[in-house]
């Protein structure tokens, strides 16, 4: 045989050297939830390992995260239903929740990058990412809502705003609210192709943010669909995104693999809470090793194409790739 593919698998060195794709903790994002109180942990049952912290715990998180040479975190609050009304005004507090961990964060770990969730959910008494009015979700009543919210986390500090709501518009709307509000800088990370998935069960629980009516699925898209992955890319892209993110991810890896082939723009994956919880439930039956399986996870979706990863096990994989 003059064809030997084996040749190229002979050892470390050689697998090393023509490996296509890597996994390496820059390209890794550390979603974090973040409550009231200080020096808190409270664990979330559904996503082992993973608690929701108060801003000091966050901070301390965080700075373990950024030493082994994760990047960027973002951040989700977990708010009391008290503060949580059909309008979602506390989004806008400049001393909410949210934007006082974005200053404590920018503060205490200035080179970190700092993203923002943009959607109604978590401060909505009604759990949607828009307005509801008589059980229908408002597309262009909520976009001033949702540039709001996005110039108070801009006024915090935060480098990334990620607008997760898929209402139409909002992209277009966001831009030209930061940039009014002189933010130019701040950039946008789209949820840009975000499916009604049944993997973000443990999300939800972390946060209490599940709808209270109904389900997304009239803006959040079909998972059965692909090629409408690629005119929400095109949309979203004219209107002024910087970043393209897909989610879920290892479900929907021919999506990014797609994506990655319409368009220039970096393009993120969002390992969710669904695909976490899987690799540890399993793992703690014994039935796989978790750390093996986190990283063969992440790598099959840079190898799709994706530049960066959001995963709840980006602190266990950085410190798996650091051994």
């Amino acid at each position: 045989m003059n064809q030997r593919p084996r040749r190229n698998r002979l050892n470390p060195a050689i697998r090393g050297m023509i490996r296509e794709s890597q996994v390496n903790p820059a390209n890794l994002v550390w979603p974090a939830f973040v409550q009231e109180g200080k020096n808190l942990r409270s664990p979330i049952a559904s996503m082992p390992g993973i608690s929701r912290l108060s801003i000091d715990q966050l901070v301390a998180d965080c700075q373990r995260a950024f030493d082994l040479g994760v990047p960027a975190v973002a951040l989700f609050p977990a708010l009391d239903e008290s503060l949580k009304n059909s309008e979602g005004k506390e989004s806008l507090n400049p001393n909410g929740l949210l934007q006082r961990a974005v200053k404590e964060l920018k503060k205490t770990i200035p080179g970190m990058l700092v993203i923002t969730d943009v959607a109604l959910d978590p401060y909505s008494s009604d759990g949607h990412d828009g307005l509801v009015q008589d059980g229908k979700i408002l597309n262009d009543e909520t976009l001033p809502l949702l540039a709001g919210m996005a110039v108070a986390q801009a006024e915090a500090g935060a480098d990334v705003v990620a607008p997760s709501d898929m209402m139409d518009g909002r992209i277009d709307a966001i831009r030209w609210a930061l940039d009014e509000a002189g933010f130019e800088d701040v950039l946008i990370c789209s949820y840009c192709a975000k499916y009604a998935s049944a993997f973000y069960g443990p999300f939800r629980d972390a946060l209490d943010s599940a709808p209270k009516e109904g389900d997304k699925k009239t803006y959040q898209m079909d998972p059965a669909n692909a090629r409408e992955a690629i005119r929400e890319v095109m949309l979203d892209e004219e209107e002024g995104a910087d970043w393209i993110l897909i989610k879920p991810g290892l479900p929907y890896l021919d999506i990014i693999r797609l994506t990655r082939e319409h368009t220039a723009l970096p393009v993120a994956a969002y390992h969710v809470s669904g695909e976490y919880a899987m690799l540890k439930a399993a793992a703690e039956k014994g039935w796989l090793d978790y750390d093996s399986c986190l990283i063969e996870s992440l790598l099959s979706m840079r190898r799709a194409g994706a530049d960066m990863i959001f995963t709840y096990g980006a602190i266990d994989a950085a410190s798996i790739l650091h051994r």
